[in-house]
Protein backbone atom coordinates (compact mmCIF):
# COMPACT_ATOMS: atom_id res chain seq x y z
CA UNK A 1 0.00 0.00 0.00
CA UNK A 2 1.26 3.70 -0.72
CA UNK A 3 2.75 5.92 1.68
CA UNK A 4 1.12 8.64 1.45
CA UNK A 5 2.57 12.08 3.02
CA UNK A 6 0.11 14.85 4.75
CA UNK A 7 -0.84 18.55 5.47
CA UNK A 8 -2.90 19.83 8.22
CA UNK A 9 -5.93 19.04 5.51
CA UNK A 10 -4.44 16.96 3.15
CA UNK A 11 -3.04 13.31 1.81
CA UNK A 12 -0.94 13.65 -1.05
CA UNK A 13 1.72 11.77 -3.06
CA UNK A 14 2.73 13.71 -5.96
CA UNK A 15 5.71 12.91 -7.49
CA UNK A 16 6.92 14.73 -11.43
CA UNK A 17 9.34 13.60 -13.60
CA UNK A 18 12.04 16.75 -14.43
CA UNK A 19 14.29 16.55 -17.18
CA UNK A 20 16.78 19.41 -17.42
CA UNK A 21 19.69 20.37 -19.75
CA UNK A 22 22.76 22.58 -17.71
CA UNK A 23 23.71 25.71 -19.41
CA UNK A 24 27.23 24.85 -20.50
CA UNK A 25 26.84 21.48 -20.63
CA UNK A 26 30.28 19.54 -21.57
CA UNK A 27 31.01 16.08 -21.11
CA UNK A 28 34.16 16.26 -19.23
CA UNK A 29 32.85 19.56 -16.87
CA UNK A 30 29.65 17.56 -16.33
CA UNK A 31 31.29 14.03 -15.33
CA UNK A 32 33.77 16.34 -12.70
CA UNK A 33 30.36 18.20 -11.03
CA UNK A 34 28.37 14.36 -11.34
CA UNK A 35 28.94 13.49 -7.62
CA UNK A 36 28.62 16.71 -5.78
CA UNK A 37 25.66 17.73 -8.31
CA UNK A 38 24.18 14.69 -6.76
CA UNK A 39 24.52 16.10 -3.19
CA UNK A 40 23.85 19.53 -3.98
CA UNK A 41 20.23 18.88 -5.51
CA UNK A 42 19.40 16.29 -2.21
CA UNK A 43 20.57 19.12 -0.09
CA UNK A 44 18.38 21.84 -1.61
CA UNK A 45 15.12 19.62 -2.16
CA UNK A 46 15.27 19.40 1.44
CA UNK A 47 14.97 23.41 1.83
CA UNK A 48 11.77 23.04 0.03
CA UNK A 49 10.22 20.27 2.05
CA UNK A 50 10.79 18.12 -1.66
CA UNK A 51 12.98 14.81 -1.98
CA UNK A 52 14.81 13.37 -4.71
CA UNK A 53 12.82 9.47 -5.21
CA UNK A 54 15.49 9.00 -7.94
CA UNK A 55 17.55 10.58 -9.95
CA UNK A 56 19.99 9.81 -13.01
CA UNK A 57 22.75 12.07 -14.47
CA UNK A 58 23.83 11.71 -18.08
CA UNK A 59 26.25 13.24 -20.09
CA UNK A 60 24.12 16.19 -20.86
CA UNK A 61 21.30 16.10 -18.81
CA UNK A 62 19.36 15.19 -15.89
CA UNK A 63 16.44 13.20 -14.86
CA UNK A 64 14.84 13.66 -11.07
CA UNK A 65 11.66 11.90 -9.80
CA UNK A 66 10.86 14.95 -7.56
CA UNK A 67 8.15 14.32 -4.85
CA UNK A 68 6.71 17.85 -3.99
CA UNK A 69 4.53 19.00 -1.60
CA UNK A 70 1.12 20.93 -3.56
CA UNK A 71 1.75 24.03 -1.24
CA UNK A 72 4.43 24.48 -3.49
CA UNK A 73 4.72 24.66 -7.38
CA UNK A 74 7.01 22.60 -8.94
CA UNK A 75 7.94 25.40 -11.12
CA UNK A 76 9.32 26.94 -8.20
CA UNK A 77 11.65 24.60 -6.69
CA UNK A 78 13.30 23.14 -9.97
CA UNK A 79 13.76 27.04 -10.50
CA UNK A 80 15.46 26.88 -7.03
CA UNK A 81 17.04 23.82 -7.51
CA UNK A 82 18.90 24.94 -10.73
CA UNK A 83 19.22 28.56 -9.62
CA UNK A 84 21.12 27.42 -6.44
CA UNK A 85 23.16 24.64 -7.50
CA UNK A 86 24.47 27.21 -10.00
CA UNK A 87 25.74 29.18 -7.72
CA UNK A 88 27.32 26.46 -5.64
CA UNK A 89 29.16 25.10 -8.01
CA UNK A 90 30.48 28.44 -9.21
CA UNK A 91 31.54 29.12 -5.77
CA UNK A 92 33.09 25.52 -5.25
CA UNK A 93 34.81 25.70 -8.60
CA UNK A 94 34.77 28.72 -9.86
CA UNK A 95 36.45 29.42 -13.06
CA UNK A 96 37.98 26.86 -13.33
CA UNK A 97 35.89 24.42 -15.32
CA UNK A 98 34.45 26.98 -17.69
CA UNK A 99 35.91 27.92 -20.64
CA UNK A 100 34.24 30.79 -22.43
CA UNK A 101 32.17 30.23 -25.30
CA UNK A 102 32.41 32.05 -28.50
CA UNK A 103 29.48 34.32 -27.72
CA UNK A 104 30.59 35.55 -24.55
CA UNK A 105 34.41 36.32 -26.14
CA UNK A 106 32.42 38.51 -28.97
CA UNK A 107 30.57 40.16 -26.21
CA UNK A 108 33.81 40.71 -24.05
CA UNK A 109 35.99 42.28 -27.28
CA UNK A 110 32.96 43.84 -28.83
CA UNK A 111 32.68 46.54 -25.64
CA UNK A 112 36.16 48.04 -26.30
CA UNK A 113 37.18 51.41 -27.31
CA UNK A 114 40.38 52.16 -29.46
Amino acid sequence: MKEYQSLSHTRWDCKYHIVFIPKRRKKKVFGVLRRQLGEIFHELALHKESRIVEGHMMGDHVHMCLSIPPKYAVSNVVGYLKGKSAIQVARKFGGILFEPTSATRKKRTSGTTK
